[in-house]
């Protein structure tokens, strides 16, 4: 069977990265593959700057496995995400501005969340000639880490907005992220400072970043004490997570839990949130009144009536956090050890638990 363009090339790379410098004759008989289909595969490889070629022989670009031209001015920074708009926006600005102020160039790529394969749209920003990659994943809550593959590219890696499982072969990378369970502490300290001991969660299930609030949930409310419900599940009308909930049903299930006493409630993300408190008062409540409300990522909290509380993830900081790290280890290679970075969200207090805004 014949094997595949991207495979192909993949396995070119192991073979240049373990041998440093290889004949490419040596290469196609190393591969068992025919010399043709390898110097075609080669020269690929070396138009998009993957590979060098000299005297007949192919190695990696100058640094590549390790010791890559200084960061800063001249470095060429892939930057790849599940989306643009909204959250990762704010993400991109910062990994932009930080990029400019160095020098750098970023190239922004999109690997959506319904992509089964972020390997090849890896693969795809590569071929653009990058030094270095911020790296969104897509991870999924639940099932093993599969980025083992990410500890072998050829360009060094930081990990944005995701952090592999402790004993996966990539939590050897470096990562900055946002400290998701801490800002679901502050959102349920405040709700506990204005006296209310009960507070219920309706977040998503398809991202790191839900299963980091579902997490920070059930420590927070034990660490303060408070009554904790079963998670109301956000399921998204399609297979794109960023698409909103059915706002009805979500309405309708934060009605019955405040029938059943529930008075305060923390919603993961703003798209699911922002429309509740119209929906609640033809149920017959009224945020703040009658329910607490707070929002977790304050990208449109403050634009709907009231305004909503919400948790802030440092999102713009994340970007300028992660490119300066990655300007770091291009300049400092393996002497630099391994950087997991989390970052601090705010809470910014507005009007929808019936508090003076103010911010934490």
């Amino acid at each position: 069977m014949a094997i595949a363009a991207e495979e192909r090339r993949a396995r070119i790379l192991d073979v240049v990265r373990e041998s440093g410098s290889v004949r490419v004759t040596d290469l196609a008989e190393r591969l068992g593959m025919p010399t043709v289909t390898v110097r075609r595969d080669v020269a690929a490889l070396a138009d998009s700057g993957l590979l060098q070629r000299s005297h007949g022989s192919v190695s990696l670009p100058q640094g590549a496995a390790g010791h890559r031209r200084p960061g800063g001015a001249g470095a060429v920074v892939g930057l790849l995400v599940p989306t643009v708009g909204s959250y990762f926006d704010e993400i991109i600005e910062g990994a932009r501005s930080a990029a400019t102020a160095a020098g750098a160039r970023l190239v922004l790529g999109i690997s959506p969340y319904e992509a089964q394969d972020d390997r090849a749209q890896v693969e795809r920003i590569l071929g653009s000639g990058v030094d270095g990659l911020l790296f969104t994943p897509n991870w999924r809550p639940g099932t093993p880490d599969e980025g083992d593959w990410l500890t072998k590219l050829p360009v060094p890696t930081v990990l944005v907005e995701r952090r592999a499982a402790a004993g996966a072969v990539a939590a050897d990378l470096d990562a900055v992220v946002s400290d998701h369970r801490h800002g679901v502490l502050l959102a349920l300290r405040h709700l506990a400072a204005l006296g209310h001991r009960s507070v219920l969660l309706a977040a998503r299930n398809d991202t790191w970043t839900a299963h980091e609030v579902r997490a920070g949930y059930q420590e927070a409310a034990r660490l303060l004490g408070l009554e904790t419900h079963p998670v109301v599940e956000v399921h998204p009308w399609g297979t794109d997570p960023m698409a909103p909930a059915d706002p009805e049903w979500l309405a309708d299930r934060v009605a019955e839990h405040a029938e059943q006493g529930v008075r305060a409630v923390l919603v993961h993300n703003d798209r699911d949130a922002i429309q509740l408190p119209q929906l609640l008062r033809a149920r017959g409540l009224r945020v703040p009144d009658d329910l607490a409300l707070i929002s977790y990522d304050d990208v449109f909290a403050s634009l709907t009536t009231p305004p909503l509380t919400a948790v802030a993830p440092p999102k713009q900081a994340v970007g300028t956090v992660a490119l300066d790290l990655l300007l770091r280890r291009l300049s400092t290679g393996a002497d630099l050890p391994a950087h997991h970075i989390g970052l601090l969200p705010s809470l910014v207090v507005r009007s929808s638990c019936g508090a003076l805004p103010t911010q934490r």
